[in-house]
């Protein structure tokens, strides 16, 4: 499959009241998805820290709702592998403090209808998750083989560091999804300018899935700004500003688009520019991170 729908979630933080009103409203975002012919769902870093509302106790709590939510993990996964395998599609769930010794990481995780579930650790921590939050960098990079297409994940500040997405795009990738959580416009502008930027360069589609609306009981998630978009390279056959599909901002939505990942090869074989082949002009252009390939299939 070259052509396919994807759908970006611009997701709210709600006051969640009970696992089972979760498990209801995921599904029923899920299912909205699916009826809309999406093959991919993609959902926005830090979607499941709603999760701490379950624990009125910690909820409040900078440092203890990572652990209230990182308790939820199985339990979590286990619900978007039911979703996945229900209604046949990919699922980018929103990402989750996973515990580590010592602490915690900032996870994603992307379900294949197939049963399999790949897993992307976020690699570089933006200041408030380092000096605040205390969530450790983690890795390895990833690059998933699905039965849509070669997938990458660059969760949210993830997006704006060329040489992850650039080894990736090396590994293959086609499509890149840049999760995000921001709490300002300058956040959400910066991520989305990350998102098109990587899709330019790798000549390539980029999708960015955020966040929206205030959730004041929680510290960590408690403004939440942004617009989904579904991205290419502005080139032949793309749209002049190489955006393909863009959400209202701030509003609870899904925003659908459609890609041809044809499209990724013809425009790296014969394009207007061939900026994926020149890469290796810059000065530096060699050193990248390793890629770990994980078939999904």
């Amino acid at each position: 499959m070259t052509r396919f729908t994807i759908a970006a979630a611009q997701y709210p933080i709600d006051l969640i009241e009970s696992w089972s009103a979760y498990e209801a409203k995921l599904s029923r975002w899920v299912e909205t998805a699916a009826a809309d012919g999406a093959s991919l769902a993609v959902f926005p870093e830090y979607g499941a820290m709603e999760l701490a509302a379950l624990d009125p106790a910690t909820a409040g709590d900078l440092q203890g709702c990572l652990g209230s939510v990182a308790g939820l993990l199985p339990d979590v996964d286990a619900l978007h592998m039911r979703l996945a395998e229900r209604f046949g599609l990919h699922i980018l769930a929103g990402s989750i403090p996973a515990a580590i010794p010592g602490g915690f990481v900032n996870r994603a995780r992307l379900f294949a209808p197939s049963g399999k579930v790949g897993v992307q650790d976020k690699l570089v921590m933006t200041r408030f998750e380092r000096e605040e939050w205390h969530i450790s960098a983690s890795g390895p990079l990833r690059l998933f083989e699905t039965s849509l297409g070669k997938i990458g994940i660059n969760i949210c500040y993830d997006s704006e560091f060329p040489l992850l997405a650039r080894a990736q795009i090396e590994a293959g990738m086609e499509l890149l999804l840049v999760p995000s959580c921001t709490d300002s416009e300058h956040g959400y502008w910066r991520v989305r300018h990350g998102a098109q930027a990587r899709a330019l360069e790798g000549q390539c589609y980029s999708v960015q899935s955020p966040t929206v609306g205030t959730a004041e009981w929680n510290p960590a998630v408690d403004m939440n700004r942004g617009a989904a978009g579904l991205f290419g390279p502005p080139d032949r056959g793309m749209p002049t500003d190489g955006v393909l599909a863009l959400g209202e901002m701030d509003a609870a939505q899904w925003v659908f688009g459609e890609v041809d990942l044809a499209k990724v090869a013809e425009l790296r074989a014969d394009g207007g520019v061939l900026n994926a082949r020149h890469w290796t002009e810059q000065p530096g252009a060699a050193a990248l991170p390793a890629v770990e390939v994980v078939d999904l299939r």
